[in-house]
């Protein structure tokens, strides 16, 4: 099973709502398949126009390396040169942060990964939590 249109379409609405009830910065927001491609994707008014490459890198990140954000990170700091490796072989394309949330079905695959930024990383990562609870899914942060 895959990722549906509506069930993107569910993910990215539920993450900018949570981003208003907390408050946030205008979010951009990407939700990828299993094989990275691009299922959806909005930025809100009032973010800068560099924020997709931002979101897709993160989500680009989880789902390439079955890692979520916060993991990438924390193997970023303990082996810099694994997450240095792993950006030449994916041609810079990972930004290894939270916001990057692993999208798991109720059997735990790995099905797609949620990107989020706009505010501070870890407010992402709770803002793309809610958005894929929001369409039945698993997040993995």
């Amino acid at each position: 099973m895959g990722i549906s249109l509506d069930q993107a379409r569910t993910m990215i609405a539920a993450t900018l709502e949570q981003g208003h009830e907390m408050g946030l910065k205008p979010l951009s927001v990407v939700v990828l398949d299993a094989g990275g491609n691009v299922q959806a994707f909005e930025r809100e008014d009032g973010a800068a126009p560099g924020r997709f490459a931002i979101a897709h890198g993160k989500a680009y990140g989880a789902v390439m390396l079955g890692m979520a954000g916060t993991a990438q990170m924390a193997r970023a700091e303990a082996q810099a040169y694994f997450m240095g490796a792993v950006n030449g072989v994916f041609g810079g394309q990972v930004v290894p942060v939270p916001g990057g949330v692993l999208i798991r079905d109720s059997s735990g695959a790995v099905i797609g990964a949620l990107g989020v930024t706009g505010d501070t990383s870890d407010n992402d990562a709770i803002a793309a939590q809610a958005g894929v609870e929001a369409a039945g899914l698993v997040a993995e942060i």
